[in-house]
């Protein structure tokens, strides 16, 4: 489904699984649907796909297919979905963390500055818990912390102190009055990078973003047979040291662990160390894949 989102790194991404035609494997991230149709594509009548998508729009995309197994949850909860579907183990994992173009477009949803819609972002609709939550409940100081954060804003203080003055004299219930509220910094030759600054840090406090992805990699452990694939796309500095930590020392800070002997034991050895990035022409056909990076490891 090109319209609803355009798959990124697809080729790499899926050759990053090596496919066992008669093997189960994960799209914990379906959208569109391109990355499990070339997976799909790739297995015999014998292999299995479970996919799983928390927005409900996502699941108008399944293709008509069997072999397929697309589950209206977050990935967060991987293991258990996994085993009550009849799949304890499976072959290999993809999950490519964007957010999907169809996201980005909606002038109702809330993900994107360039509509002046609702403030909400959720990912899951049947959440009660949007971004008009945080821009008028939080406090300064977690705002200060959020934008800092997960926005990795240089002045998420002067920011968090705006929003902060605005809502005191009319609710924030719309994205052009948060655009509206911290005008004063917002650079204007530089006023798309900040906003998406801005946006991305609302988005991934709204959907708990990082919790989940840390989750999910946890898991991954435990489901992932001996041999086989976990293949994650990250899009921004955040997520990216978390996949990248977790495949290399199988923990999201510090060093590996080590036995009485010196020996390192974690559950993943990563196969490109240098990230997967797209090629020249992929960057021309889609802009938003441009800070996609590629991780592939093999589960010991």
């Amino acid at each position: 489904m090109e319209a609803y989102h355009t798959p990124v790194l697809l080729q790499e991404s899926v050759d990053g699984l090596n496919i066992n035609p008669a093997g189960t494997y994960v799209d914990c991230t379906f959208g569109g649907g391109g990355h499990s149709r070339e997976i799909l594509s790739r297995l015999n009548n014998d292999g299995r796909l479970v996919a799983f998508d928390q927005d409900k729009d996502a699941l108008a995309n399944r293709p008509d297919d069997k072999r397929l197994t697309l589950v209206h949850g977050n990935f967060k909860y991987l293991k258990n979905y996994l085993r009550f579907e009849g799949f304890p183990q499976v072959d290999g994992i993809l999950a490519d963390l964007g957010v999907s173009g169809h996201h980005f477009d909606s002038e109702t949803r809330g993900f994107s500055f360039r509509f002046d819609s609702p403030l909400d972002m959720r990912m899951n609709q049947q959440a009660d818990f949007s971004a008009q939550n945080i821009v008028n409940e939080y406090s300064v100081d977690q705002l200060a912390s959020m934008f800092r954060m997960y926005g990795e804003l240089d002045n998420a203080g002067r920011v968090a102190w705006l929003i902060d003055g605005y809502r005191k004299s009319q609710r924030i219930a719309s994205v052009g009055q948060l655009k509206e509220a911290i005008a004063q910094v917002t650079p204007q030759k530089a006023a798309t990078k900040f906003l998406a600054k801005v946006f991305q840090a609302l988005r991934i406090e709204v959907n708990h973003e990082m919790d989940a992805l840390k989750e999910m990699l946890e898991q991954t452990s435990e489901v992932i047979k001996p041999g086989g694939k976990l293949v994650v796309i990250t899009y921004h500095s955040l997520e990216d040291r978390l996949v990248k930590n977790y495949m290399k020392n199988g923990k999201f800070d510090g060093q590996a662990e080590k036995d009485l002997f010196g020996n390192v034991d974690v559950p993943f050895k990563m196969e490109n160390h240098k990230v997967i990035i797209p090629d020249s022409q992929e960057l021309d056909e889609n802009s938003r894949s441009r800070s996609a990076k590629l991780r592939i490891a093999e589960r010991r």
